[in-house]
Order: structure tokens, then C-alpha cells, then sequence
């Protein structure tokens, strides 16, 4: 795991095999399992992805809260939060290609992180995350970020059971799935808990299921420098 010092600076963490390998099969089972087309989702989704609905599996929220996973969101949110949000992800062959973009914080920089939570290998051949490091915190003065300019994006690789945790403001996207592998995901937000009543207003569009009222705390988990 990253240092305190290397979190903050580049704005995320890369959990080598933070997953059990023995979750992996059924993880991917609740996955496949949870497939809906866009039309039964509240809000109707894009057609180059797959989407899974997922959140109350308990295997999934075994995963959801890995202590070494909390303990990451935790440094990057810095006070009492909660589990706002997961649901499955994958680029479709000849999908999945995205922008260079910011998710953006609510109300302060920070009170928001992101975990990519990986099922299958990933890497630039079926769609894995691009980020830029660094780019969550611009330095004051700098000129905004060109979304159209990859030369300081990072393609990331791995296997399945990797976790990449995250500050919302962090600059990322997906890419595309060129040859059509399986690259399934879960897509967690983990919230400050001053977000807690805007999340209920929206919790419905968003197809919350899940049980939300869990609280953590930083100091709950031990952070591994």
C-alpha cells in the first residue's frame, strides 16, 4: 500500500490482489447474475457497457467493506463516512472508451472516493482505467487540464482482485475494449457523512438498495504505510 505522503500526492492507491482468490468465481457469478438492459435501470444506461445490479449481495458487500479498502477511503476522506453507491461495469467489444474526465467532490475537495474493484485481469487491450496522477489537487496557478491530452494519462494493468481506490476529483477514464475480453468491475463511492442527506434524495434514481446507515471512521482501520 501507498504512504500517506504518495496517497495524497498522486491521489490514489493500487491494491495488488486485495481480493481473496477464492471470492473471484462467485463474485463473477453475483455479476453475471445481475445483468440488467438499460430499460430496467431507473435512469436508462448507455448500450456499450454492461451494467449489473448488484449492491446487496452480501459478497458484495464483503468486498465493499475490506478493511484494507476502508482504510484507503478513509485517508482520502479524512473524517467519518459511509457507503453511498456500488454497482457492476463492463466495456463491451468496441466499447467502453471514455474521456479524460473528473467525477468532482460535493461540497469540499476530497469528501468523495472512488474504488474500481476488478473481477478479471485488465490492461489496455479490454478497456482497463486510464489516470492521470497527480491531477486531483492542481497546483495553484497551473492552467486547467486538457481533457484531450493523454500525455501524462497512465494505463493501468493488473489481475482480477486488484483494487484501485481514489480521490473523486482524480483525473481517470475507461478505454477501449479492443479485443473483447471480459473485464468486469464494481464501482464503489464511499461518501463524507456530511453528504448523507443529499445522497437520500437522489438514492432512488440511482438504484440504491443497499442498506446505507453504516458509519466508518478513519481511525477504525488501521492504514498500512
Amino acid at each position: 500500500m501507498a504512504n500517506r505522503k504518495q496517497l495524497h500526492r498522486d491521489g490514489y492507491a493500487l491494491l495488488r490482489q486485495a481480493i481473496p482468490s477464492g471470492w473471484l468465481a462467485d463474485l463473477r457469478n453475483v455479476f453475471d447474475a445481475g445483468v440488467r438492459p438499460s430499460d430496467q435501470w431507473p435512469v436508462p444506461r448507455g448500450m456499450d457497457w454492461r451494467y449489473s445490479m448488484l449492491d446487496d449481495d452480501s459478497k458484495i458487500q464483503a468486498v465493499c467493506r475490506l478493511p484494507q479498502l476502508l482504510a484507503v477511503a478513509g485517508e482520502l476522506i479524512g473524517e467519518r463516512f459511509f457507503l453511498s453507491q456500488v454497482e457492476g461495469r463492463e466495456p463491451l467489444v468496441g466499447c467502453g472508451h471514455q474521456q479524460l474526465h473528473r467525477d468532482l467532490s460535493a461540497q469540499r475537495p476530497g469528501d468523495i472516493a472512488i474504488a474500481l474493484v476488478f473481477f478479471d485481469d485488465y490492461g489496455p487491450q479490454n478497456g482497463a482505467t486510464r489516470i492521470v496522477p497527480g491531477s486531483h489537487r492542481p497546483k495553484p496557478g497551473a492552467p486547467p487540464l486538457d481533457f484531450n491530452d493523454e500525455s501524462r494519462s497512465v494505463q493501468l494493468s493488473g489481475c482480477a482482485g486488484d483494487i484501485l481506490v481514489f480521490d473523486v476529483d482524480l483525473v481517470h477514464a475507461g478505454s477501449l475494449n479492443v479485443i473483447g475480453t471480459r473485464r468486469r468491475s464494481i464501482l464503489i463511492s464511499y461518501c463524507s457523512e456530511s453528504l448523507y442527506a443529499s445522497h437520500l434524495e437522489t438514492a432512488a434514481l440511482r438504484n440504491i438498495r443497499m442498506d446505507t446507515r453504516d458509519r466508518f471512521a478513519p481511525a477504525d482501520f488501521a492504514f498500512r504505510s
